[in-house]
């Protein structure tokens, strides 16, 4: 018994250290994704497939901050991550395009920047086959699961025409050495040295001082069809934007 404890001890310090080393690792890096938002026409419609068909919670509903007219949903994978949707009363009146706005499904192209498709998470195999089943049984057809080596994978449509998955990779990451294909990295014109560098990217530290925001027009990402107030935005003060713009106080007083 007494060594059991001793052991169990043991195993505890260990994972703390290697818990605390992947924090340090991790400083100055994304651990996630915290929510992808939607375009929708009809939030209630994807309220109710998303709840009713995939099991996720609505955790908030409300306008849309600093927009006027728009609604916000925000439904629940985990406490840290969440898919969202924005209604806006004239997504009615833009057409959707096959090729262009939307795939249609997994192996088609579209427009560049445009969201393929969007695969969730869960945990095994044995989840894969309950969600399988689960849309099944609330109508939605389901191709799979299929086996991809690094992940097991269902196939199925949501509604507006979204491209869904729901993936497994049974609590195993990727291995960059079987899965980086050398003959596709010389295809899209990736050195020896830009690969090492897209595998490990160098780590940030931040400074005391905030960097300075880039100027606009450099030909670096930047929001496009901006409203002038928007745009203006981006050259007040961090402090101003925060204290102006923030909306934190909830619609609803809770208990």
């Amino acid at each position: 018994m007494t060594y059991m404890v001793i052991k169990n001890v043991e195993i505890d310090i260990i994972n703390h250290i290697s818990f605390t080393k992947k924090k340090v690792a991790a400083m100055g890096q994304l651990n996630g994704v915290h929510h992808i938002a939607f375009m929708t026409a009809d939030v209630k419609s994807q309220i109710e497939f998303f709840s009713n068909v995939l099991g996720m919670k609505l955790k908030a509903l409300y306008w849309m901050h600093n927009v006027d007219g728009y609604f916000h949903a925000f439904m629940e994978l985990n406490e840290s991550c969440s898919v969202a949707f924005v209604q806006s009363p004239e997504v009615e009146d833009i057409p959707v395009e096959y090729g262009v706005t939307h795939a249609g499904n997994p192996v088609k192209p579209c427009s560049a920047g445009v969201m393929q498709h969007l695969a969730f998470n869960c945990d095994s195999d044995d989840d894969l086959l309950d969600m399988r089943d689960r849309i099944r049984a609330k109508g939605v057809r389901v191709l799979g699961p299929l086996d991809h080596g690094f992940c097991k994978s269902i196939y199925f449509g949501g509604p507006e025409n979204m491209v869904l998955e729901v993936s497994t990779s049974n609590g195993v990451g990727i291995n960059e050495k079987a899965w980086i294909d050398p003959e596709v990295v010389k295809l899209n014109g990736i050195s020896p040295e830009e690969l090492e560098c897209y595998k490990y990217p160098a780590e940030f530290d931040r400074v005391n001082e905030p960097i300075a925001q880039p100027a606009a027009g450099t030909g670096r990402p930047e929001y496009k069809n901006m409203e002038p107030e928007f745009a203006g935005a981006f050259d007040l003060p961090d402090s101003v934007v925060m204290k102006e713009l923030s909306e934190a106080t909830p619609p609803v007083t809770a208990a």
